[in-house]
């Protein structure tokens, strides 16, 4: 299951290296998981991620949570459904625990979820919990990646192989095990290997090497005439490697990870911010706080400055002076609660709040609020407008 983008010590590429040199725990989920709902319960997991163990439950609004797996619509009842079909899916894992004792178990995807005032809150089981909270048990999927995909098959085989990429192998699964991956274990069609490759195996190795940052190749194992087991090569696809996030040798590479390292900014949010955001922008804003003299948070002023972005000609309400003085004007009073309400928001959160916000605007109010965010004056009616309906209290100062 995946991707949003985002980590699990971060999410991303520094999970996968924790993948695996020799035995490769696995979660297998059942393919009877449509494309809709492999993608929802990646961006489920992605929003879990860092207090999968410390939190039992989870919560993120259902706007944020249609637009990360591309269903940009106001039909619940079909998130609903897609919920319903993770409750009643089942994960089973069979593997060595750290004591080296064989350990099977089973689990429902989700133990439950729940939708009201337009927010999904949501839990895993604490065995499953533990065991997707494993980075070598399961590998996060990219989001950008995931997205690309329009085969739930096609999806299925590219998660299944791609916890395996540093090993170069999925290992032999036996056709049974493989058509339970796919979904297709209740069929008496897909009992014949013929068709099984040409309506399963080889459209979705297709798709998996064109939209994927890996390229897989399947080998089959005969018993006399007949197939009986499947493994498939993995390796890296060099032309779509650039979806994928750095496993964070590249980023540590860069002159403006070292300048962030020197201002007191840890390993993993330099390399967040930079994936984020780009060198260049990172630079700018390192280079505006560095402009502003004496700072006394200056990792919290450069947050502020990423969010929003700050320029030397743009207004800002400064993360110096958190308690807003009663005399500034209410269009500075509606930034602060602006800023405030953006930066409590996950990074997933607040990542979909700025393409939600994008996607309703055109011509110089897009410009303006690309260059500007939250912060852009030509925008400041419909930004408020837009962070009245998610949080109708905030502004009633």
């Amino acid at each position: 299951m995946n991707e949003l983008d985002i980590p699990k010590d971060h999410l991303s590429g520094s999970l996968r290296r924790g993948a695996v040199k020799k035995h490769v725990a696995a979660i297998h989920v059942s393919g009877k998981l449509t494309l809709l709902q492999r993608k929802l319960s990646n961006v489920l997991l992605l929003n879990a991620y860092d207090t999968l163990i410390s939190q039992q439950v989870h919560r993120i609004d259902a706007r944020t949570l249609c637009l990360m797996i591309g269903y940009n619509s106001n039909d619940m009842d079909t998130l609903k459904q897609s919920l319903r079909g993770l409750a009643e899916t089942v994960a089973e894992w069979d593997m060595l625990d750290s004591e080296g004792k064989q350990e099977w178990g089973i689990s429902s995807l989700l133990s439950y979820a729940k939708l009201k005032g337009g927010v999904c809150e949501y839990a895993y089981s604490p065995a499953l919990a533990e065991k997707l909270n494993d980075p070598k048990v399961f590998a996060l999927i990219n989001l950008n990646i995931q997205r690309r995909f329009t085969s739930g098959h096609a999806l299925a085989l590219y998660e299944n192989c791609y916890r395996f990429v540093r090993t170069g192998s999925s290992g032999w699964w036996s056709l049974d095990l493989f058509r339970r991956l796919m979904g297709v274990a209740d069929s008496d069609y897909y009992e014949v290997f013929k068709h099984l490759n040409a309506k399963i195996i080889k459209p979705a190795v297709a798709e998996v090497n064109k939209s994927s940052n890996i390229m897989v190749t399947p080998e089959f194992k005969k018993m006399g005439r007949s197939v009986t087991e499947i493994r498939f090569r993995i390796s890296e696809n060099p032309q779509l490697a650039i979806l994928d996030l750095d496993d964070g040798e590249g980023l540590r590479k860069s002159p403006i990870y070292a300048r962030l390292l020197a201002l007191g900014v840890s390993d993993r949010l330099a390399r967040q911010w930079i994936t984020e955001h780009g060198e260049e922008y990172v630079r700018q804003k390192v280079d505006y706080v560095a402009g502003q003299g004496a700072v006394k948070n200056a990792i919290g002023y450069l947050s502020a400055a990423l969010k929003d972005d700050y320029r030397p000609d743009a207004p800002e309400v400064s993360p110096r002076n958190p308690e807003p003085d009663p005399t500034l004007s209410a269009r500075v009073r509606q930034l602060t609660v602006i800023r405030d309400l953006a930066a409590s928001r996950t990074p997933t959160q607040r990542d979909a709040d700025k393409r939600l916000f994008l996607s309703r605007l055109e011509g110089a109010e897009r410009d303006d609020f690309e260059r500007h965010g939250w912060m852009s004056a030509l925008n400041a009616g419909a930004i408020a407008a837009f962070w009245k309906e998610l949080s109708p209290d905030a502004f009633d100062v």
